[in-house]
């Protein structure tokens, strides 16, 4: 799967696959192949960052 480029569309994918897919970001970034730091610097741009105990970005 190709993700989304626009910011706040990539949070709305990443969140559900979060929620529905995967126990953690790391299991989701491994299974996907995207670079952890990447993804973490382009929602961080939007002001979201990723939280362990609930396993999304908030």
């Amino acid at each position: 799967m190709t993700l989304p480029k626009d910011p706040v569309m990539l949070l709305s994918v990443i969140n559900t696959k979060l929620r529905d897919e995967y126990p953690d970001l790391d299991a989701l970034c491994e299974d996907m192949q995207v670079e952890q730091n990447t993804l973490i610097h382009m929602l961080k741009g939007i002001d979201y960052e990723y939280d362990e105990e609930k396993n999304q970005f908030v």
